[in-house]
């Protein structure tokens, strides 16, 4: 892997950081190598995260995909799934009042007798 140069912003920064952190007995080409490990840790830890966002975006489209093929297929598992049960669960409802009633008149029937 080639390491691409840092932007000026960046060195700006490890520099700073280089010269906030120098030791009163440090020369100017140690501050200047300090700084270059600065720089290379940031660009690293940009990377790091130019490829943890790239991830969570992945993760978030994938789970959106997800959610709307279930939401779809849910929906017609629900549609075709719902109508047949209810259907069959109103049309049995009147048969079995209708024997009940059925039912309950013989029994009036007999004590009346």
């Amino acid at each position: 892997m080639t390491n691409p140069t840092p932007s000026p912003e960046t060195q700006n920064e490890a520099m700073q950081i280089a010269k906030a952190t120098q030791k009163s007995n440090q020369t100017k080409e140690q501050t200047k190598r300090v700084a270059q490990g600065i720089e290379k840790g940031i660009a690293l830890y940009k990377k790091q995260q130019k490829v943890k966002a790239r991830e969570r975006d992945k993760d978030r489209k994938k789970q959106l995909r997800h959610k709307e093929h279930h939401t779809s297929q849910g929906d017609l598992d629900v549609t075709e799934s719902s109508a047949p049960e209810s259907t069959s669960g109103r049309n049995s409802l009147p048969w079995v009042l209708l024997v009940l009633s059925w039912v309950g008149f013989a029994a009036y029937l007999l004590m009346v007798q």
